[in-house]
């Protein structure tokens, strides 16, 4: 039987405007949409967009305070800079590739080149008004979704120069969403640690930092620093680094105060120039890995026009620091080996210090090489006889580094194993199934990684032996039962991954899966359930007579009920780091032998309010 090809004609070639392009893919411009229930949700990116603006004039020495305010859900942001000019206000803000950034003159070190960032705040917000004042005069222009609905002519003004821009998030684009508090208190710390002198007020406070990143660094690692933070400062580079006792290697890295969570050019090259400074003051050639155990380090570099690989610029892509310049990696790994070495000799306690480290990891890697060898030997055996990895069949390779695609689902059991494995997407999705409970991690030496057979072969599952260079998924996803044996059991999966594997938790790898509690079902409708709460108003609308399934495990879950999961209505819950929270203070709470406080805790936290049936009707209508 042939198949029916769908028509194809003039008809359906449509032409989008700026802003109805930016509202039918946000995605492209804002990243994820979220309520604002995570630190990188949409929301949030609105406000960057907006303050980064304010940070560039900071930057070009004009205007030292910026001010914020968030009332309800219109947010506010003066700064007092040079102010938009005033004849081309309105196209600044509703014109695609237009702005002055493209003019090196009037800002060789922004963050936003693309002419989109402003735009698409306004695109995306139910209220946006805009006014700049200039030498004495302002102009206003209000818009609705990018729409033009007043313009004011310019007129004298008393206020000081600068620009202030206000809006109000499309609740139709970013449903049910609210600000954090906290969140936006972390992003504004960065700033004023990426921007040293800068004051923003916000909620009756200032932040305002004198020491940039080292601030930054010292809020990162508290008094877990094996020796003084070592901070080096120039015009266009700055960069600050210490270690501690922790596993593996932590980048905070940052271009023209843009934070590059995904790195790039600019921290391979100052992950390459600490080495060679190492090497080249304790005239060893050190291995990569014993310099880079436990290490922290945080960069900062300043370039013209650069260029990142997505519109929510998480990656330089840059290779050069300007027109006819040098390439970022020669200037950073050369600015730092230099600098690196001389403070090294300046500073001969520290340096001492730093070689113990050094020292001190390279035992413990010679120490662990016969132990690698025998679970090496042990993953091939599972290899052959285990079927704890059900793989998926995209990905670069054997071992190597998986595309943005794919999924590792971490399950209890057999059972559990058997029905995602039957529903999953074979092209991008795994199954790891594990057996029992595993090892509580919590001060523990990574040497019980590879004697222990269950974690051996998750992360020779994942490609992380060595180092995160070759994950071979996107995405980790912990998919445990809702009971208790089941938060048990993430909640250990949750310190082998932040024990040993930090970086993988803070690049957003590691996600939690959201499974129904309930299925509330009649003849002719079925609804799934993730909380008591979506219970109640599912047999509110279907009838109190509907049939209701409780799911205790995944096992119970039919693969043709799975589908709908874990496909393009998938629930994730990223785990998230939060700038500033210390690792090992977290994990001795939760994981350590304080059972009593934490018993206490429970006791005094507990929520035991009943949900009332008519409130949940009326909020769902």
């Amino acid at each position: 039987m042939s198949q029916l090809v769908p028509r194809y004609t003039e008809d359906d070639i449509r032409s989008l405007d700026w802003k109805e392009h930016i509202r039918t893919r946000p995605g492209m411009y804002i990243g994820k949409l979220g309520d604002g229930s995570h630190f990188d949700d949409g929301i949030y990116v609105l406000i960057k967009e907006v303050l980064d603006n304010s940070i560039d004039e900071f930057l070009m020495g004009a205007g030292k305070k910026i001010d914020v305010a968030i009332e309800g859900a219109t947010v506010t942001i003066r700064d007092y800079g040079r102010g938009i000019p005033l004849g081309k206000v309105v196209e600044c803000v509703s014109q695609i590739n237009t702005g002055a950034k493209y003019d090196e003159g009037a800002f060789y070190r922004s963050v936003g080149l693309n002419g989109v960032g402003t735009k698409a705040v306004n695109a995306l917000s139910d209220h946006f008004l805009v006014e700049s004042f200039r030498d004495g005069e302002m102009k206003r222009a209000e818009f609705r979704r990018g729409d033009l609905v007043k313009e004011s002519p310019i007129q004298r003004s008393s206020e000081r120069s600068g620009t202030m821009v206000q809006f109000v998030p499309d609740g139709r684009i970013f449903e049910n969403y609210h600000f954090e508090p906290h969140f936006l208190e972390e992003r504004l710390w960065r700033y004023a640690y990426l921007n040293r002198g800068l004051k923003i007020h916000f909620n009756g406070e200032v932040f305002h930092s004198e020491n940039g990143l080292m601030d930054l660094l010292e809020n990162e690692v508290g008094d877990s620093a094996r020796y003084p933070i070592i901070h080096v400062v120039s015009d266009d580079i700055e960069f600050a680094l210490t270690h501690t006792d922790s596993y593996g290697e932590s980048y905070l890295s940052f271009v023209n105060g843009q934070y590059t969570i995904d790195g790039g050019t600019h921290q391979s090259a100052f992950r390459e120039g600490v080495l060679k400074g190492f090497k080249e003051f304790f005239n060893s050639d050190i291995d990569g890995a014993d310099a880079r155990g436990g290490f922290v380090g945080t960069v900062l570099v300043r370039v013209h026009e650069p260029v990142f690989e997505s519109q929510t610029k998480t990656k330089l892509g840059s290779t050069t620091v300007s027109k006819n310049g040098p390439t970022i990696r020669s200037w950073v790994v050369e600015f730092v080996r230099d600098t690196l070495v001389r403070y090294l000799h300046k500073n001969p306690d520290v340096s001492k210090r730093i070689l113990s480290k050094i020292k001190q990891n390279e035992k413990e890697r010679k120490d662990l090489a016969g132990i690698k060898k025998l679970a090496r030997e042990r993953q091939r055996k599972a290899n052959i006889h285990n079927k704890k990895l059900r793989d998926s069949k995209l990905h670069f390779g054997d071992s190597k580094k998986g595309s943005g695609d794919t999924q590792l689902f971490i399950v209890e059991g057999d059972s559990a194993s058997g029905s995602l494995t039957k529903a999953r997407d074979v092209q991008t999705q795994a199954v790891f199934a594990l057996k029992g409970k595993p090892l509580n991690c919590f001060s523990l030496s990574k040497k019980v990684v590879y004697e222990n057979e269950e974690l051996n072969l998750l992360q020779h599952a994942l490609g992380i032996e060595d180092d995160l260079e070759n994950l071979r998924y996107n995405q980790v996803v912990i998919a445990t039962d809702a009971d208790v044996d089941g938060m048990h059991i993430r909640l250990l999966l949750l310190t082998f991954f932040l024990q040993f594997f930090p970086e993988l938790v803070r690049k957003g790898h590691l996600h939690i899966l959201q499974t129904p509690l309930f299925r509330v079902r009649t003849k002719k409708k079925t609804r799934y359930c993730y909380s008591e709460r979506e219970k109640l108003i599912a047999l509110t609308d279907l009838g109190k007579n509907s049939e209701i399934t409780r799911f205790k495990g995944l096992g119970e879950i039919s693969p043709d009920e799975f589908g709908a999961f874990i496909g393009e209505g998938i629930r994730l819950e990223t785990v998230e780091i939060p700038p500033g929270m210390k690792i090992k203070d977290l994990l001795s709470y939760y994981m350590g032998k304080n059972t009593p406080e934490r018993r206490d805790f429970i006791t005094e936290n507990l929520v035991t309010e009943p949900i009332d049936l008519a409130e949940s009707q009326s909020k769902h209508e």
